[in-house]
């Protein structure tokens, strides 16, 4: 199996040399809270063109950050597919995150973090920021929008909230709307937290945050984003460090240290609350047709892919035919399960610079 499927992805890497903070004032969201302000951070690569028309937003997928060229190093910079010598491409930390965006750990008028106060948001109130950050750089129209994950649902937003302004959408590793199993996977995540005594309802403080519970989220999250046989040839059921069992509770394979590592790591850059609000986001988006966008779609999806599998991408290909748009959906053969999406280059890459010269 390709290395690639192992080494750590950047993606999780918060980078503040050349993040930007926009502050873009008073926000309402879908469900009417008023912010007196908000700030996003965000950063860009490449320059606007004298039309101002080759912008590329790319979005992010739940756990990530403004850092695109990092986390999505296969498909963006210099010469790939997302050629930031070409296009001026921009990417924002989402409203309710934890990486330089307004979010539950931001302080509020009152000079406290907003814990429990901070609203339920959703896709399109992130959509929705982004849309005044984009009015801030002067882009009105964007070349293409593009995201895996969450990051996939706020670029199908973007297409029908704002199709006026999206010439091209590319989304993958999506769907038009969380199943019962999806949904599952994140409730389980959000209780580790909720249940761990330091969420004290969500009003803990940032020095001793509930880091038990956001580690076990995490370390579930992980395994939804392999694949059975990227277990299996990483770990088998290889013991940890000895030749026999000890039979304790304490770690006996491989592949619980390693997910105990994981769930660590998670702790030292992510915010609880923000977790919380980010995947109830998730959970209430529901696209239920394509009849407003004027975009051209790809759609791509990989075949062991477990949470977010083929068939909801085919799902979004057929309504963006049956909603009278240009469309194709690829299949990728890859073992590397939801992670393929920032770990293939090639096959995505290919494609991708096709549908957007």
């Amino acid at each position: 199996m390709d290395s690639a499927l192992f080494q750590e992805n950047e993606r999780t890497a918060a980078v503040t040399d050349e993040r930007k903070i926009a502050h873009l004032g008073p926000f309402q969201t879908e469900r009417g809270f008023e912010f007196s302000g908000i700030q996003i951070a965000y950063e860009t690569w490449g320059q606007p063109n004298d039309a101002r028309d080759n912008a590329i937003l790319v979005c992010h997928a739940l756990s990530g950050d403004a850092h695109a060229i990092g986390w999505w190093s296969r498909l963006i910079g210099p010469g790939k597919a997302i050629d930031t010598e070409k296009y001026f491409v921009i990417c924002s930390n989402v409203l309710g995150g934890c990486q330089g965006s307004t979010g539950p750990s931001s302080l509020a008028e009152d000079g406290q973090p907003f814990g429990s106060r901070f609203p339920i948001i959703s896709i399109n109130d992130m959509v929705d920021a982004q849309a005044l950050l984009l009015d801030q750089l002067q882009i009105q129209t964007l070349h293409a929008v593009a995201g895996g994950s969450m990051g996939g649902m706020q670029a199908l937003a973007w297409s029908v909230r704002y199709a006026d302004r999206v010439r091209k959408c590319f989304v993958t590793a999506s769907g038009a709307a969380h199943s019962a199993m999806q949904i599952g996977f994140n409730e389980v995540g959000r209780q580790a937290i909720m249940r761990d005594p330091k969420w004290r309802g969500g009003d803990y403080p940032l020095n001793d945050p509930p880091r038990d519970g956001l580690a076990v989220a995490r370390m579930l999250g992980h395994i939804t984003f392999l694949s059975e046989d990227a277990f299996g040839q990483k770990f088998a059921r290889r013991l940890q460090g000895k030749e026999a069992f000890d039979y304790h509770f304490g770690v006996e394979f491989e592949v619980e240290s390693y997910l105990n590592y994981q769930g660590d790591k998670f702790t030292n850059r992510f915010d609880a609350n923000s977790l919380l609000v980010l995947t109830r986001a998730l959970d209430y988006f529901e696209l239920k047709d394509l009849s407003p966008a004027r975009a051209e779609f790809l759609f791509a999806s990989f075949t062991s892919d477990w949470l977010y599998p083929p068939h909801q991408s085919e799902t979004l290909h057929l309504m963006a035919k049956n909603s009278g748009r240009n469309s194709d959906h690829i299949l990728i053969d890859l073992p590397y399960g939801h992670d393929a999406f920032l770990l293939d280059g090639e096959v995505q890459g290919s494609r991708l610079r096709e549908f957007l010269g």
